[in-house]
């Protein structure tokens, strides 16, 4: 079986590499540098603790209150075009506490065993620079922390029961911290991966396997014989197959909609700074909720990151939301005062969906299209199981129990 992989950001890579595992032929197709786009710019964090779903309760209200400011957390550029409206009251139709409580569920579902999958990488010759530090979700407010809490039952029952910190016992545990932070959730078993050499992990390892590589090579059209692809045409000619997945992030919708099985998959613009060498020595990763910014120490540098912007597929760099995260940074730090080492910020679109969950199956009612994409906040986090669900999908006919809740029959049944 010839399976055409288009995208190699972590979850293409990842597919690619599960399938190639199990004995398909494999070809990846990237209009990109492998890992350039979400991949690279992303927290670097695997983040159990933080799979909630994007629409929850009190977004709609909170995110018109910060429409006014530029350099909040949460941006939605406003606009008329039928699509972005349709995406955005489908969105606000799932900011309900019982979608965000199956949501978040379905996620942590997902992730059961991302950690045991990455394990199993390096041991099959996968290497990539890999942190156990957990994570301390900080908290300047108590209505923020109470507000976390309200979910934490959802997390005791797949096993994550986090140490509650409050006052000077937030400092104990993380010391760079100021006295801002008054409050604090450590989950002790998220990790950190620095996403480029995940990338080259999983790269070299699918070349050993027998994956081509094809970068920079975009696919102007797919091709069909009926319901039935046959292969795709891109600036490098035609590459056809027995099968089309589909894992390109963002671009994922466009081709959908020209297959006329169109997923509402939508950007959701993220940015990040990173300082080499790290201005602060930090013990954990580190998500300053009330700012929405996540600090991720790595091996020879620290990465800030954060914000939500929705809007369209531009990649411009809006710099007044690049300094509201440095801001965040500054006002919660002992000693951070305009550190040097600071590299150039970058933007990325990450893959949203209406409801704040993947997509990830066949494209009912192409008998040879697989989905793998709208992975929002958590592609890096929810790649290894991505990667499981699509093989057994392809190779077996059939999508395990805990991958129905993704399944793109969900936006075609209606």
């Amino acid at each position: 079986m010839r399976i055409i992989v288009v995208g190699a950001g972590a979850v293409g890579l990842a597919s690619a590499y599960r399938l190639a595992k199990s004995g398909c032929d494999v070809v990846v197709l990237d209009a990109r540098r492998a890992g350039s786009a979400a991949t690279h710019g992303n927290a670097a964090k695997i983040a159990l603790a933080e799979s909630g779903p994007v629409p929850a309760p009190g977004v709609i209200l909170q995110s018109l209150k910060w429409m006014l400011k530029p350099d909040s957390p949460l941006y939605v550029k406003p606009s008329l075009a039928p699509s972005f409206v349709k995406f955005m009251v489908s969105m606000a139709r799932h900011c309900t506490a019982r979608d965000f409580r199956h949501g978040l569920e379905t996620q942590l579902r997902l992730a059961e065993g991302t950690m045991d999958l990455l394990d199993d990488w390096t041991r099959d010759g996968i290497s990539f620079e890999m942190h156990k530090a957990g994570v301390l979700l900080a908290f300047e407010t108590r209505e923020r922390y109470e507000e976390q809490c309200a979910s934490l039952n959802v997390f005791e029952r797949f096993g994550m029961v986090p140490e509650h910190l409050h006052g000077d016992a937030v400092q104990t545990r993380e010391p760079a911290l100021n006295s801002r932070t008054r409050h604090g959730l450590y989950f002790p078993d998220d990790r950190q991966v620095e996403p480029d050499s995940l990338t080259q992990g999983l790269l070299k390892r699918c070349q050993e396997l027998g994956v081509e590589i094809h970068e920079h090579t975009p696919v102007r059209r797919v091709l069909r014989q009926g319901d039935t692809v046959t292969g795709v045409l891109t600036d490098r000619g035609e590459f056809t197959g027995d099968t089309l997945l589909l894992a390109a992030g963002v671009w994922t919708g466009r081709i959908t909609r020209e297959l006329g099985v169109p997923m509402p998959i939508r950007p959701g613009k993220g940015y990040s700074v990173d300082y080499s060498p790290a201005p602060i020595r930090l013990r954990t990763s580190l998500t300053l909720e009330d700012a929405r910014v996540a600090v991720t120490p790595l091996g020879g540098f620290l990465r800030l990151a954060g914000t939500m912007e929705f809007g369209g597929l531009e990649e411009k760099i809006n710099l007044r939301r690049v300094a509201a995260i440095k801001k965040a940074a500054a006002d919660a730090f002992t000693g951070w005062d305009n550190p040097p080492g600071e590299a150039g910020p970058w933007a990325g679109l990450r893959p949203m969906t209406p409801d704040g969950l993947p997509v990830i199956g066949r494209l009912h009612p192409l008998p040879n299209v697989y989905v793998a994409s709208g992975h929002g906040m958590l592609g890096l986090t929810l790649a290894p199981a991505t990667a499981e669900i699509i093989t057994e999908a392809i190779t077996q006919h059939r999508l395990p129990t805990v991958a129905e809740a993704v399944s793109p029959l969900r936006f075609t049944r209606r």
